[in-house]
């Protein structure tokens, strides 16, 4: 996103305690001030309507831009995030329409709307610039910890951490959200994607493995991690190859468990035995009719 790197370029002149976490409200009033001096934001405040997380509006002068942010969300994280991805839509898109209102859905699902996909990439980019998050992940392990360094860096939730972190796993790896057994969205990086260790959850009703670490954490039990079958998750993986699971139960005004799948290398076709090779890339999925 190289309007979102450009301007996590121009933090690179505060001194390292201060880069981190982005004052979006302040940046956000600067770069308008600056660069789109015709029509710049003048105000961000909160506001109270049911399931909207965020606004962006233009003053019908036309001169001038307001966003808003639920006063609902509990989370200094989720918070920034929903500015920093308002602040995308003023970047991007502010030719295009004079209002934006974004869902508390939109905002949680990556998957959605283009225009909300690009507001969420943006809003990743700056809060989480990429040759930072490189540095902060770089010879660790990955679990729910290492997500806690990095969204307790940046000032952003766990779920949000997560997802930059899809970006450069070098390994096969799902996130995930899930409430009441089912799944509620998921994104593999690009090597699970390939392999075909996806879930398509905007499609079909995933329900999660009943053996699996997800079912078993509450906001007592902290973060877990466990081994199970990876073809319980999905099903063209050969019986012997396990996945390590990493669970943790989040609370707020948007209650779920995150997960991350972690896989090994993926075997290579020629390897497979035939029937395998007629399996439907179809995950090990139960149908809610």
């Amino acid at each position: 996103m190289a309007e979102a790197n450009s301007l996590s370029r121009l933090l690179h002149v505060l001194p390292e305690p201060e880069r981190f976490p982005v004052n979006v409200e302040n940046l956000a009033f600067e770069l308008s001030r600056q660069r789109y001096k015709d029509a710049p934001i003048t105000q961000i405040e909160p506001f109270d309507i049911d399931g909207v997380e965020g606004l962006l509006g233009r003053h019908p002068s036309g001169k001038k831009w307001k966003i808003g942010y639920s006063s609902r969300i509990q989370s200094p994280g989720r918070v920034r995030f929903t500015l920093a991805h308002e602040l995308g839509h003023y970047v991007l898109h502010r030719e295009l329409r004079d209002r934006f209102r974004c869902s508390t859905e939109e905002m949680h699902d990556w998957d959605e709307r283009e225009i909300e996909t690009e507001a969420n990439v943006f809003a990743s980019f700056l809060l989480m610039p990429l040759d930072d998050f490189r540095r902060q992940v770089a010879g660790q392990p990955p679990s729910i910890e290492m997500l806690r360094h990095c969204a307790d860096r940046y000032g952003v939730s766990l779920m949000a951490a997560a997802l930059k972190w899809t970006e450069i796993a070098a390994k096969r790896a799902v996130v995930l959200a899930a409430r009441d057994g089912h799944v509620l969205w998921a994104r593999s990086n690009a090597a699970a994607y390939k392999s075909g260790a996806y879930l398509a959850s905007k499609k079909l009703t995933i329900e999660v493995p009943g053996m699996s670490i997800l079912n078993q954490v509450d906001a007592a039990s902290g973060p877990k991690s466990s081994k199970l079958k990876a073809n319980l998750w999905f099903r063209r993986e050969p019986d012997e190859m396990d996945l390590i699971e990493h669970a943790l139960a989040v609370e707020g005004d948007y209650p779920y468990t995150l997960g991350m799948l972690l896989l090994p290398d993926a075997i290579p076709r020629w390897e497979l035995q035939e029937d395998d090779l007629l399996t439907p890339v179809d995950q090990a999925l139960r149908y809610r009719r």
